[in-house]
């Protein structure tokens, strides 16, 4: 069973940035699928940002381009989501995700963008 452990989330003030790594328990192997997922209070969960492991190919939900960038770190196994210019709307749960036989997630972490 993979598991996936997010870390990194808080409060932070508009304007502000953020890095969330995605502590991942098995090896990352190339062509896997990963992804930061966030849910707000009434929202489904959606996507921020994926990436396939080893291929450089990433995607980006609208509203975080050109703030947001997805990584990974193949010596501390780990993908990251360093976030830049947070703003108000950014609040929310956000989740790592892993896709392979099956969908794994991690427990979540929560970031809180107020002034």
């Amino acid at each position: 069973q993979v598991r996936l452990v997010e870390s990194g989330g808080g409060l932070v003030q508009p304007g502000g940035s953020l890095r969330l790594s995605c502590a991942v328990s098995e090896k990352l192997v190339d062509s896997y699928l990963m992804g930061w997922y966030r849910q707000a209070p009434g929202n489904e969960r959606e996507l921020v940002a994926n990436i396939i492991i080893g291929s450089g190919i990433t995607k980006y939900a609208d509203s975080v381009k050109g703030r947001f960038t997805i990584s990974t770190d193949s010596v501390k196994n780990t993908v990251d989501l360093q976030m830049n210019n947070l703003q108000p709307e950014d609040t929310a749960v956000y989740y790592c995700n892993l896709k392979r036989e099956m969908n794994y997630w991690g427990q979540g972490t929560r970031v809180t963008v107020s002034s």
